[in-house]
């Protein structure tokens, strides 16, 4: 490979003051830092589980809510995505992972096709649900941020589970190793990998 892709991006708002340094091409270094404890471990995963280096300061409103501050990560990590991946030319665009975490099972499906969707499907459990006070809500709010900004399709699949730690975390690790099978390049394709030859 013969360059590193990468990118920074700072998003200062009313509500919240972030900064990303994002390598594609990196070894699953990560420095997380956020007034969340729960998305700091599950962004430490993604970064170590995708081979991605992950560098992430934010501060925000937490004491009205971690709403804002959980969107505008995933707003600026899609955003930190879309620019490292320029015009994604030679990737392999697709990615697919499964992943079991203990009695949980998890499935991520995504294609960098510039179209954002995202589609969270946990049958055996509301929305509401929480774990170490992270929702399954709060996780899709995070996921559609991050598809918005990024132009992902991204089916997420929760196939079983019963500890919602394990769930979430299942979702983080296996949207990390889909990310890097789509991210990654492949010298047999020239230029962008579709017939409309863009994203």
């Amino acid at each position: 490979m013969s360059t590193q892709r990468k990118a920074r991006v700072e998003r200062k708002t009313s509500e919240t003051d972030i900064s990303i340094a994002l390598n594609l091409d990196g070894s699953g270094k990560s420095n997380i830092k956020t007034p969340i404890g729960f998305l700091n471990h599950m962004l430490t995963l993604l970064s170590k589980h995708g081979l991605f280096d992950l560098s992430l300061k934010a501060r925000g409103d937490t004491e009205v809510d971690i709403h804002h501050t959980n969107e505008d990560i995933g707003i600026c990590l899609g955003q930190a995505f879309s620019k490292a991946l320029a015009n994604k030319a030679g990737i392999k665009r697709f990615g697919l992972a499964s992943v079991p975490m203990d009695e949980a099972l998890v499935e991520v499906s995504l294609d960098m096709s510039g179209r954002p969707y995202v589609k969270l499907l946990a049958v055996s459990f509301r929305l509401s649900a929480k774990a170490e006070n992270y929702s399954l809500n709060y996780l899709k709010q995070f996921l559609q941020a991050m598809v918005n900004n990024a132009g992902i399709t991204l089916h997420v699949e929760i196939v079983q589970g019963e500890d919602l730690h394990h769930i979430i975390e299942a979702v983080f690790k296996a949207l990390a190793r889909a990310l890097k099978e789509a991210v990654t390049l492949d010298s047999r394709i020239k230029g962008i990998l579709s017939t409309k030859g863009r994203l």
